[in-house]
């Protein structure tokens, strides 16, 4: 069995949870990590027992590694795929995948010109609760699509993230930030995007940071903190998503509903893996919770570059493309511009829905 040398470049607090899942995979191996600071770097390696703490030039430099993990922050993105694009390697980004729409698109285009690949995160929708919905949604337990909602509403960051100022810029917002979970959801159950509109509002344009080490620090919100996405799938459905920081006094339970003609499926939260999922058919009046039977149901980051490991080798499409990621960069840039332009917008990149994942544990 081939194990696909992956390099890990951003040690941060996601890092975590990449290297405990990469690590323990079969066929995949941490064989570097790499940071700006070389000793959080050389941490990470000795706490996961990886072999070799980089800079991202020797990273790049070194022929083992064949994927390179970019976990660095959104700003970054697009500079460090490219940097390992050129350099021939395979590359998955966390969310989003670039900033700009422009960037998404050069990098895919570079990819392609390489013969390399492209993945992005969020891989969440490859998990056992969202797939089993899929599988539901599939077998017609619902009937035809209908529509669908989402809820993700909250008072903002600034009171618990240790770095919150970048969610207030352009490029973050509560869309930017959380938006890849729901969306990716969507596509994966409902298809690609064919339209969207949207109304956006911001209401502080001030916020005072609370969080450990940012007492008092006064951030100028300069992206909207309040948006109503409505969107319309190319197989005919339509959604309502919204996300907000400005939601005070209360939140929207984080989490997805989707009507058919014969019912609805209660999705779980698209930034976890498992369950609960509810299935309520015409005439019942009460859900029943469906058994999750399908593997990575814990939290499973990393199970998108697994994927895409073995779809290299394989030469089958995979899953959490950057595709997939660029036309939902797409989207969200649409969302905000019909708000401001007062109409419907189409994405200019097309979106694919993935293949479904197996009911069992992928293997090479």
């Amino acid at each position: 069995m081939h194990q696909t040398s992956v390099g890990i470049v951003g040690c941060g607090n996601i890092s975590g949870i990449y290297l405990k899942n990469l690590t323990s995979y079969a066929q995949t191996k941490v064989a570097a990590v790499a940071d700006l600071d070389l000793n959080r770097a050389k941490e990470k390696a000795a706490e996961h027992g990886v072999a070799k703490a980089y800079s991202l030039e020797e990273m790049l430099a070194d022929p083992e590694i064949e994927i390179v993990l970019n976990l660095t922050i959104p700003a970054a993105h697009h500079q460090v795929a490219m940097q390992a694009v050129n350099a021939g390697k395979h590359v998955y980004n966390e969310k989003p995948l670039t900033v700009e729409r422009a960037e998404a698109q050069e990098l895919l285009a570079l990819a392609e010109s390489k013969g390399v690949r492209v993945g992005c995160a969020p891989d969440t929708v490859l998990g056992a609760g969202t797939q089993t919905a899929r599988e539901l949604i599939d077998n017609g337990e619902i009937g035809d699509l209908v529509s669908a909602q989402g809820w993700m509403m909250g008072s903002g960051v600034e009171t618990w993230h240790p770095n919150p100022v970048f969610y207030y810029k352009k490029g973050g917002g509560p869309l930017f930030d959380m938006g890849p979970y729901y969306l990716s959801a969507f596509v994966t159950l409902l298809g690609p995007v064919s339209r969207v509109t949207g109304s956006t509002k911001t209401a502080l344009k001030q916020r005072v940071a609370s969080s450990k080490g940012n007492e008092g620090l006064v951030i100028d919100v300069e992206t909207p903190t309040h948006i109503h996405s409505i969107i319309d799938f190319a197989g005919g459905a339509v959604a309502q998503l919204t996300t907000s920081f400005d939601t005070m006094a209360s939140g929207g339970y984080p989490n997805i509903d989707v009507y058919g003609t014969k019912g609805m499926i209660r999705v779980p939260d698209p930034n976890t893996f498992g369950g609960p999922v509810l299935l309520k058919r015409q005439g019942e009046d009460d859900f029943t919770e469906i058994e999750v039977k399908r593997p990575y149901s814990e939290n499973s980051r990393g199970v998108g570059v697994l994927d895409m490991a073995l779809a290299i080798q394989s030469g089958r499409a995979h899953r959490a493309s950057g595709q997939l990621a660029a036309h939902l960069l797409d989207v969200m840039h649409a969302v905000h511009e019909a708000s401001d332009l007062g109409r419907h917008i189409a994405p200019v990149i097309a979106g694919v829905r993935p293949e479904a994942m197996p009911a069992t544990e992928l293997q090479a």
